[in-house]
């Protein structure tokens, strides 16, 4: 590929504090592991961070620590990638979808209402490509209606809505570290909530269940490996220091991105909501509604024929072949979750692009709806 869809931006800051890591004994619940927790505590403004060794663990690990479990309903976006739903079904509870707005492309707070049962116990909003977009609705349903929140923030780290940052509107909320992501740690996660209780669970459960007593081979409950290693922890806090400056190159990319594609009427650009501060995660862009999920495929190839990787960000998660086979779900359940899955188009977004390299795959996909245009005239067909 000449131009990737995702790339980590890694400097010798985050090379030598990985390094001198190894120089130590403790490479994995060391000091840094305490270290990248408060951090983010500081920095998000919650009481207990809980670092983990990904947004899924730290998903399952929050809706464990609620005790949901088998019988229990937890409602969530069907447009999303799939790890937002995946946990609920770990915990052995069952995923119920809500449809999406199709403006913020977030799960929408109408739809919700439509879906609660007296088995819902959680709501699990995501803030889709970053947007925090109607979380705050959400939370003050959920409180009407005694249900917990467990805010899926994997995507909008440094986001704000209203002043208040995204991963503090759930009673917990969890942030993913993955290479495509705000900062990484490679693969990581982090819990963050106010409640002391939770927090010593989750911190139980990453670690084979063992109590907070510290005795390595005394267990108190039924646990898994989910450690996060101080060398991960190491280059999340040279990441974390720097996120600043990393949000500001992406938001540099994404000004560039819709100053070459704000008069395409054939797009349809994403758009921050009022009042917010939005934590660039990914740039999609959507075809209008007369085109077609074959036509947006079509696209899709012909900008990795052209060395652009691409993504069709997200197809509906209620069609994932697991969850039409367990669920019994199918096209037409979610008509706005599909309609704006089938015209998806995720574009290169990383730290290391240049004006020159969004220039060539703003005129590349240009050239290309335009072959597709002319396919669609009537002499052409």
């Amino acid at each position: 590929m000449k131009i990737h869809l995702s790339r980590p931006d890694i400097t010798e800051q985050e090379v030598e504090a990985v390094c001198k890591v190894l120089r130590c004994p403790d490479l994995s619940l060391g000091p840094k592991l305490s270290e990248f927790e408060q951090a983010f505590c500081q920095y998000i403004g919650r009481r207990r961070a809980v670092a983990v060794n990904s947004g899924t663990s730290a998903l399952h690990l929050c809706l464990m620590a609620l005790g949901i479990g088998p019988g229990d309903e937890v409602i969530t976006s069907p447009f999303t990638f799939i790890a937002s739903a995946t946990p609920i079904m770990m915990a052995g509870a069952t995923p119920v979808f809500a449809d999406i707005n199709p403006e913020t492309l977030n799960i929408d707070v109408n739809c919700i209402k439509q879906r609660l049962t007296p088995k819902t116990k959680a709501i699990l909003p995501v803030e889709v490509f970053g947007n925090p977009a109607g979380i705050d609705e959400i939370r003050f349903f959920a409180q009407a209606n005694h249900i917990y929140v467990v805010e899926d923030s994997c995507e909008a780290l440094g986001s704000e809505l209203h002043g208040q940052k995204a991963g503090t509107f759930g009673d917990l909320s969890v942030f993913a570290f993955y290479p495509n992501k705000q900062i990484t740690t490679g693969e990581g996660g982090m819990i963050l909530t106010d409640n002391e209780q939770w927090a010593d669970i989750c911190v139980s459960l990453r670690n084979q269940g063992r109590g907070l007593s510290g005795q390595w081979l005394s267990h108190e409950r039924l646990g898994y490996n989910y450690r996060l290693s101080d060398i991960q922890c190491a280059l999340g806090l040279i990441q974390l220091s720097r996120l600043q400056e990393l949000n500001a190159k992406r938001a540099q990319v994404a000004k560039w991105y819709r100053k070459r594609l704000q008069q395409d009427e054939r797009l349809i650009l994403p758009q921050a909501p009022k009042d917010s501060q939005t934590s660039w995660f990914v740039f999609v862009v959507r075809l209008q509604t007369g085109f077609s999920r074959k036509e947006r495929d079509h696209l899709l190839g012909k900008l990795l024929q052209s060395g652009i990787q691409v993504g069709n960000y997200f197809p509906p998660v209620h069609l994932q072949p697991v969850m039409v086979k367990q669920f019994g779900y199918q096209a037409g359940d979610y008509p706005t979750a599909e309609s704006v899955g089938d015209r998806t188009i995720a574009l290169p977004f990383h730290t290391h692009l240049t004006e020159a390299n969004i220039d060539f795959i703003c005129e590349t996909l240009a050239s290309s709806l335009d072959q597709i245009s002319l396919m669609n005239t009537p002499s052409a067909r």
